[in-house]
């Protein structure tokens, strides 16, 4: 059964499964597909073209699936698709994509804390959690398990990898290597993301890999190829060595995210499964 509270406007070309639930003063255009038990707390708006899956949340004043903000857009049909059990915010704003087709992609279980602006054309991929105030600009990826912390901006076409840490009231603007902690308006990479890698069950044996890694690429006076090449030879190859080798790689050959970031495939190996905090 569907519950829509009288004071809210449902578009009836749009389509709610069973489960759903939309608060008072609530605002939901045709085309719109919401999954079943989702959730719109109130006052939430959600445009055309776009889809919600099951189970998600959307706190008070949360527009999603604006208008893209980008002078490109001249009015070509476009998307945003939010994957499961997702938590949206007080006033957050999630927009759709420029560009005839392309969508704006919001994964699973990711926690977007109020304020929180995704940008046209943006990835954010499973378990991402997001401070209040944070700022995502266009073409950005987000890879899976991120944490950003509040009032960080992120400079468009930036690609931030998995597990990763962005401290509060950072300047990010070029890509964030995976598994690192970073902070700052310099972007200062600090040391490998060593509590999340633990809750993740990272052995002992791949964070120690990892930390001889971020020394010599990020602490040490060498080229970035010169250090990349001694971590080949003489770090131990871990998965999570052989990721931060192969995002560094891509972005030493100028594959930092214009215009392929949200389609180039990972390197072939599962993230270890998230166990309970």
């Amino acid at each position: 059964m569907v519950t829509v509270h009288p004071t809210s406007v449902v578009d009836p070309r749009a389509e709610l499964a069973p489960g759903v639930v939309v608060g008072p003063y609530c605002f939901v255009e045709g085309g719109v597909v919401i999954g079943s038990d989702t959730r719109l707390e109130s006052h939430v708006t959600v445009r055309n073209n776009t889809t919600i899956g099951e189970r998600n949340v959307f706190a008070q004043g949360a527009v999603i699936g604006g208008d893209p903000q980008d002078r490109k857009w001249q009015g070509e049909p476009t998307y945003l698709r939010i994957g499961h059990d997702n938590v949206v915010r007080e006033y957050v704003t999630i927009h759709r994509a420029t560009g005839e087709g392309n969508a704006t992609v919001v994964g699973n279980r990711n926690y977007l804390m109020s304020f929180v602006h995704l940008g046209h054309n943006v990835t954010v991929m499973d378990d991402v959690t997001m401070a209040n105030s944070v700022g995502v600009s266009g073409h950005v990826t987000v890879e899976e398990l991120v944490t950003i912390g509040g009032m960080t901006g992120v400079h468009q076409f930036v690609r931030i990898g998995r597990v990763a840490m962005v401290g509060g009231m950072s300047r990010v603007v070029r890509d964030v290597p995976p598994y690192m902690l970073v902070e700052g308006l310099e972007q200062t990479v600090h040391d490998i993301n060593a509590v999340g890698l633990r809750r993740l069950g990272v052995t002992q044996e791949s964070r120690l890999a990892l930390h001889k890694a971020c020394k010599l690429i990020f602490k040490s006076q060498l080229g970035l190829t010169h250090a990349l090449e001694i971590v080949q030879r003489e770090v131990k190859q871990t998965y999570e060595v052989e990721y931060l080798l192969w995002f560094l790689e891509r972005l030493f050959r100028g594959k930092n995210g214009r215009g392929d970031q949200n389609t180039e495939p990972h390197p072939p190996a599962p993230l270890p499964a998230v166990s309970p905090l």
